[in-house]
């Protein structure tokens, strides 16, 4: 009975590695599937625009990408990828799960809306070829507060490390 108290936070941090790559997950997976279907429909009339169009179409993917890296960070803490799982507290776990909140919320919605802004990009690289690199930032913009996401979740899963309960 012992065992089982003492470990069970193992699956809320579980559920927090997964929830970081689930949510950003979908989330690149929408947004990717909104910009290729303007690249898409773009590729029907101008197939010399794919190289331009594809870069557009994955900049929504880096999101989920980030939620894959916190939840293997949060897998390697808790001893899941290196074969040897730790006894993980209540707390400990939902410290984890917390941890995993800031990737999988706002890299669900800023892969949704950059790639709106993308599929802008796409529009304006159609009538304006010469103007990709001004497209480019628009799209790139969204990305910065997924990049503040992952920060905060990475400083949170390796700070947990040095908390002893």
């Amino acid at each position: 009975m012992a065992e089982i108290l003492n470990n069970s936070g193992l699956f809320l941090a579980l559920l927090g590695a997964a929830f970081a790559t689930f949510m950003a997950g979908i989330g690149s997976a929408i947004g990717v599937g909104k910009a290729g279907v303007a690249a898409a429909g773009v590729l029907s009339e101008q197939p010399d625009l794919f190289g331009k169009v594809l870069i557009f179409q994955l900049l929504p993917a880096t999101q989920g990408i980030y939620g894959l890296l916190v939840g293997f960070l949060i897998l390697s803490n808790v001893g899941l990828l290196g074969g040897g799982v730790e006894s993980i507290s209540l707390l400990k776990g939902s410290l984890y799960f917390a941890a995993s909140l800031p990737i999988a919320f706002a890299g669900y919605f800023s892969a949704i809306h950059q790639s709106k802004c993308s599929v802008a990009g796409i529009g304006t690289v159609v009538k304006k070829p010469d103007q990709m690199g001004k497209a480019l930032i628009l799209p790139a913009m969204v990305e910065t507060y997924a990049i503040l996401a992952l920060l905060i979740s990475i400083l949170a899963v390796n700070g947990i490390n040095g908390i002893q309960v």
